[in-house]
């Protein structure tokens, strides 16, 4: 397991919320790509992260774009790149979008920057709903969830459709590496960002992020949330390497997942049956991972 790098490229002082998981993903996200790297952000809670002009808090270059185009810039800084004899090897090119402009408002574009094959990482850094505009439901937003636009009230008007897959929407482009990391297991984290920056081609990073402000948690529960999530195998740690399936973490014995929920307000409304329903889905789901990790070996 690779050890957390000292070096900081990500400054002291943000704006960001006490227990911000997208704060822990930039961080250690910085410490697998290194100095040698340009960062491009859409609209998201990292377009104000960073503070306002001439304050900043990266030490690597930013380039903020429109919300829906993440991948189209990261496309069209790499083209400038390779213009100028630049090695992909040598700069690494990342877009760091949240879950609502990677899966929903940005996916037209990062559907088409790894169709195109561009030599880039692109990071989606989950927490779960359109944090920075007001806590509105994404497309990554989970079954049950409150949000301001899924309020709940006497007509139970939770989330009701299922997180968007967005590895296997990766996968099904033909891409090289995709791999979901968890603030929770840093040095996991920084190994498998680091090994994605030295294979060729486009690649996809889901960083799950807890966000206390969101999620109606307490700040100081943020890594012991990302860990419940994949203990319970709400968020399982795995890649996918040129269409094959690595589950690299396996819990040795499954957290019920009312451990996880019950930490987080924005669940609080569920009833018992509603949480068994929960727990069932993420068993399927684990079984259809192992599942596809076993077709995989049995293959070979």
């Amino acid at each position: 397991m690779a050890k957390i790098p000292e070096k900081e490229l990500m400054r002291k002082g943000t704006t960001a919320c006490p227990g911000c998981g997208a704060g822990h993903a930039m961080r250690y996200l910085l410490k697998a790509v290194g100095k040698d790297s340009i960062i491009n952000i859409p609209a998201c809670c990292w377009a104000v992260i960073p503070g306002v002009y001439p304050s900043r808090n990266l030490e690597i270059p930013l380039l903020y774009t429109a919300f829906e185009t993440t991948g189209a810039s990261s496309s069209g800084v790499r083209a400038a790149l390779n213009a100028k004899g630049v090695d992909p090897r040598e700069i690494t090119v990342v877009g760091f979008a949240g879950d609502g402009g990677t899966a929903d408002i940005g996916l037209q574009a990062f559907s088409g920057c790894v169709e195109r094959g561009t030599d880039t990482i692109q990071v989606m850094y989950d927490n779960e709903a359109y944090m920075n505009t007001g806590i509105q439901r994404s497309g990554e937003t989970p079954y049950g969830a409150w949000t301001t636009t899924t309020p709940v009230g006497s007509q139970k008007e939770w989330k009701k459709q299922p997180k968007k897959n967005m590895m296997e929407i990766a996968k099904a482009h033909g891409i090289p590496y995709a791999v979901t990391v968890s603030v929770g297991h840093p040095e996991l984290m920084i190994e498998k960002i680091k090994k994605a920056k030295e294979i060729p081609g486009p690649k996809f990073v889901h960083i799950y992020a807890p966000c206390p402000t969101g999620w109606r948690s307490d700040p100081s529960n943020t890594i012991e949330l990302a860990k419940l999530a994949v203990d319970s195998c709400v968020f399982p740690l795995y890649e996918i390497e040129n269409g094959e399936y690595n589950i690299y973490k396996k819990p040795k014995e499954k957290t019920p997942v009312k451990e996880y929920l019950k930490l987080q307000g924005r669940f609080r409304h569920l009833p018992k049956e509603e949480v068994e329903k929960i727990q069932k889905n993420v068993d399927k789901e684990w079984e259809l991972l192992l599942q596809k990790e076993k077709l995989m070996n049995d293959e070979e």
